[in-house]
C-alpha cells in the first residue's frame, strides 16, 4: 500500500505518488481509461495534469463523472496575464468536466520576465486568487523545470503564500552543487511553512541521444526494475516529498510497485553504480540544457 501524508496545509491526505497525467496527452480514451484504472488498483488519489498536456484534460474529463470524489485534482496554466490565466482556468474546468479544481498551478514559472508579469499587476496570480475567492479552485501552487527553479520558487514563496511547489529531484540533479543548495533551502522553507513539495523526474535516465528511438516522453526513463526502485526510494526515503510519475506509462506499474515498499535511502555506491552503468545524466545543466 502506498503511504498517504498531508499535502501541505490543504487538509488532504495524498498518496505520496501523484499520477502525472502528461502521460495521457496523446492517448485515445480507451487506453487512457486502462491507465487510469491502474490508479484505482494501487489506491492513488491525486491527479496532476496541465492545460498544455495535449488532450490529457479531455481524457480525464469523462472519468471524473464517476471518480471525482476519489481524487485531489490538480491542473496548471502557462498563461502569465490575468485574462490569459482566467480563460485557461475556465477552459480546464470545461475539459475536466468539473465545477471546482483542488489545485491550480502556475506552470514552469522560472523565467524572470514571465515571473514579473505573472506576479505583477493584472498578472496570472490575480486571476487565480479571484478564482479561489469564487470557489472555482481551492488551492494555488507553482511549478518549474531547470536548474534555477528552486531559487525562483523561494522568490515566489516570498511574494505569495503558495500551497505547493513542484521541481526536479533525483540523484543526478542533486549531484549539481548549486542546485542541491537551492533545493535544500527550498525544502527547508516549505517544511517551515507547510507547503506541499512535489518532485518530478525521479525515474529519468537522461535526455534522448541522437539515434535513440524516442517514445512517449521528452527524456528517457530508467527501465531496469532494480535501478528504477532505487530511484523511487531515493525520493520517497525523504519524509514529506511527493513523487509525480513519469509520462511514460510503460514503467507505471514498476514505479508503483517500488513505491508500495518501505523506502530506505539506497547506498550511495549503488546509486553511483546505476549512474555509471546506465550512463545517467542530469536533465538540466546550467548554461547547457536548462530548458526542455
Amino acid at each position: 500500500m502506498i503511504e498517504k501524508i498531508p499535502f501541505g496545509k490543504t487538509g488532504h491526505q495524498s498518496t505520496r505518488v501523484i499520477f502525472g497525467a502528461a502521460a495521457l496527452g496523446g492517448m485515445k480514451q480507451e487506453k487512457a481509461d486502462q491507465v487510469l484504472d491502474i490508479l484505482l488498483e494501487y489506491g492513488i488519489n491525486h491527479l496532476d495534469t496541465a492545460a498544455s498536456y495535449g488532450e490529457s484534460e479531455l481524457r480525464i474529463g469523462p472519468w471524473m463523472r464517476e471518480h471525482r470524489k476519489r481524487f485531489f485534482l490538480a491542473t496548471k496554466t502557462g498563461d502569465r496575464t490575468y485574462q490569459g490565466a482566467r480563460d485557461s482556468l475556465h477552459r480546464s474546468l470545461e475539459r475536466l468536466r468539473v465545477e471546482q479544481l483542488d489545485l491550480i498551478q502556475m506552470h514552469n514559472l522560472v523565467a524572470e520576465n514571465e515571473w514579473q508579469t505573472a506576479l505583477g499587476p493584472q498578472g496570472a496570480l490575480e486571476a487565480l486568487v479571484e478564482a479561489r475567492e469564487q470557489g472555482l479552485v481551492r488551492f494555488i501552487g507553482v511549478t518549474g523545470h531547470g536548474t534555477y527553479v528552486a531559487a525562483m520558487h523561494l522568490r515566489s514563496l516570498d511574494r505569495f503564500a503558495f500551497d505547493s511547489v513542484l521541481f526536479p529531484y533525483n540523484f543526478t540533479m542533486m549531484g549539481l552543487a548549486r542546485y542541491a543548495v537551492d533545493a535544500e533551502a527550498l525544502l527547508k522553507t516549505c517544511a517551515e511553512r507547510g507547503v506541499a513539495t512535489q518532485t518530478i523526474k525521479s525515474a529519468a535516465r537522461r535526455r534522448w541521444q541522437d539515434g535513440d528511438m524516442r517514445k512517449f516522453s521528452w527524456y528517457e526513463p530508467l527501465r531496469d526494475r532494480d535501478a528504477l526502485r532505487r530511484a523511487v526510494h531515493f525520493v520517497l526515503s525523504r519524509p514529506g516529498l511527493f513523487l509525480n510519475t513519469s509520462s511514460d506509462t510503460t514503467i507505471l506499474r514498476d514505479l508503483l510497485d517500488a513505491a508500495g515498499e518501505v523506502a530506505t535511502l539506497p547506498a550511495r555506491a549503488d546509486l553511483e553504480a546505476d549512474v555509471a552503468h546506465y550512463a545517467m545524466e542530469p536533465l538540466f545543466i546550467p548554461g547547457v540544457t536548462d530548458t526542455i
